[in-house]
């Protein structure tokens, strides 16, 4: 048995789907807040980081692969289909 086979079978979803996912997660979460920033009504007084820290994931992927990067400790379900990425010390 190879080191990725246990993975596999102990969630059922291949590595290579995971990554894909969580990627396209970021991507997302990243576009989301640079849209939520660059809004005509945002006072210019106000700096600092952008207030998106939950997004619903993309569709693309089933719901068992975010189950499983929530299970996996990358991603928590913060409730109502929205999903925090978890920043790793």
């Amino acid at each position: 048995m190879t080191e990725h086979q246990p993975q596999e079978q102990a969630g059922g979803i291949p590595p290579e789907t995971l990554r894909s996912a969580i990627k396209a997660f970021k991507k997302r979460l990243k576009l989301t807040a640079l849209d939520d920033d660059s809004r005509l009504g945002r006072s210019a007084l106000s700096t600092g980081p952008t207030g998106v820290f939950a997004i619903k994931p993309p569709n693309q992927f089933p719901q068992e692969v975010w189950n499983e990067l929530c299970r996996q400790g990358r991603l928590r379900d913060t409730g109502h289909g929205l999903y925090e990425l978890v920043k790793l010390p």
